[in-house]
């Protein structure tokens, strides 16, 4: 093993390990908000340096043995180039909005932003993992640090609630993903993903190999909150503080989606077939559920997680395919839906009251465009974006997936995605109708910091038309992430 080469592929993550260690230690010094405050933006810094080294793999496409680190326990491949970026961006975000919401509360300790890093590390793995045992590392170590982000306003019991909830059900998870890798390494005698793929080439897969694959893919369902493994997504969501579900939401998904690409296409590639089944089950189901579910909420945040469970539908159809083109076109939707996130979730922080509480419900946004217009505005761009209606961007990402069904020859999925979309819309518009055509509730008149201002209009403009003109970038971009996991393509 030439440990040169390991370091330097593996050196965005040591960058976070020895800046979380380093900021840990620093948080056990200083509990001022002036401290917290300097913890934070260290912690955004690290993230700008790790993504400015992990940069250069994309932008060379580097793939096969030259990414392989650690006798091919961890790879820096262009592909996890990518994930790595948008992880670290969303993080970024995450973090930035954080201090404004939790001084409110006077609960903002450095303790957060170095919880954070812990995830990012823990994501980073998630992404590179060319191994069993790696991606259980990376997950359990993004697991631990969000099960704790997730009940850190000690002083809201949601959030206790929400954290208790994600613990337990997690713990579930794991369970069945240990489960299913220990299924697969009893009848393949590898966990290595290319060693996987060799074992399952030859003809029909066992029935235990096909156990094994069902309960791994079973574990990352629930860590993307695909249906049925979807239940507790709208809880945590809602009970979890705002930064921390902009997090949840965001971040952490891209590390599941982009580990549930490797696990299904590297290691379980030649039994497409098999996992193919469970993956356009999961997709439909996620898109009718997420649609139905999110029809009758009335917190926003709420009506935001089932949006994420219909999202993850869409994505898991250019999964579906199986092909170059599906897989470039979920990395580009997944782009996409963090920008729509991320501005959807800095709105609702930007919603509060005169006093500087924050404001959930949507009942109590009517008339939005006339106290706030700029935030409505920006808001309704973000629904239109969601719902795929052009000349959003949101709609060039759904029409990537469902070409790339179509070109895989799965007419019927697209087409059933499409008309399941429509159910899609009317939740996203009807928030447009109570900012837009309500009388004013004169509730969300507070003052939003700057910070906030400055997010939610660069993610407007991002997933607007103007978002257009960088799509041949992007593509392309998302083509060479996407061709590491088809080598002979």
């Amino acid at each position: 093993m030439d440990w040169a080469q390991s370091l330097r592929i593996a050196a965005p993550e040591e960058l976070l390990s020895v800046a979380g260690i380093i900021l840990l230690v620093a948080s056990a010094w200083g509990q001022t908000r002036r401290d917290a405050r300097a913890v934070t933006w260290l912690s955004v810094l690290t993230l700008a340096v790790a993504a400015i080294m992990t940069a250069p793999a994309l932008w060379s496409g580097v793939s096969g043995a030259d990414a392989l680190a650690f006798s091919g326990l961890f790879s820096g491949d262009a592909f996890a180039a990518f994930a790595k970026l948008l992880i670290y961006a969303a993080a970024g975000a995450s973090l930035l909005v954080a201090p404004a919401f939790f001084e409110k509360q006077n609960a903002y300790r450095p303790e957060y932003p170095v919880l954070v890093l812990f995830a990012v590390l823990g994501m980073s793995m998630m992404v590179s993992a060319t191994n069993l045992l790696t991606l259980y590392v990376g997950l359990e170590l993004n697991s631990l640090a969000a099960y704790v982000l997730a009940a850190f306003h000690k002083p809201d019991q949601r959030s206790a609630e929400a954290g208790l909830k994600y613990f337990v059900l997690g713990a579930l998870a794991s369970g069945i993903l240990l489960f299913g890798m220990s299924l697969t390494y009893g009848f393949t005698g590898t966990i290595n993903f290319a060693g996987i793929a060799t074992a399952l080439a030859g003809g029909a897969i066992s029935k235990g190999a096909l156990f094994g694959l069902t309960f791994v893919l079973a574990g990352l369902a629930f860590k993307i909150s695909a249906v049925p493994f979807h239940m507790w997504t709208p809880d945590v969501y809602e009970g979890a503080p705002t930064p921390v579900t902009t997090l949840f939401a965001s971040a952490p998904k891209v590390a599941a989606l982009a580990l549930t690409m490797r696990v299904t296409l590297e290691a379980f590639g030649p039994q497409a077939a098999a996992w193919q089944q469970i993956v356009v089950f999961a997709a439909l189901a996620s898109i009718v559920i997420g649609a139905l579910g999110a029809i009758g909420q009335g917190n926003i945040k709420r009506l935001l997680a089932y949006s994420s469970i219909n999202n993850v539908g869409f994505v898991l159809i250019g999964l579906a395919a199986g092909t170059p083109q599906g897989a470039s076109a979920m990395l580009f939707y997944l782009t996409v839906y963090v920008a729509m996130t991320i501005g959807g979730f800095v709105a609702v922080l930007m919603l509060k009251d005169a006093e500087g509480n924050q404001i959930e419900s949507i009942a109590d946004m009517a008339g939005l465009s006339r106290t706030r217009p700029l935030l409505a505005a920006g808001l309704a761009v973000i629904m239109f974006s969601l719902a795929g209606i052009p000349p959003m961007l949101g709609f060039w990402g759904k029409f990537m997936v469902f070409q790339a069904a179509v070109q895989a020859g799965m007419i019927t999925l697209a087409a059933l995605g499409i008309a399941a979309s429509v159910i899609g819309a009317f939740y996203y518009l009807k928030v447009v109708k109570v900012m837009y055509f309500d009388e004013p509730a004169g509730k969300a008149t507070g003052r939003s910091d700057m910070l906030h201002e400055w997010l939610l209009a660069t993610c407007t403009l991002f997933i607007s038309p103007l978002g257009y003109l960088i799509t041949k970038c992007l593509t392309a971009l998302t083509v060479v992430a996407a061709g590491v996991l088809f080598p002979g393509a």
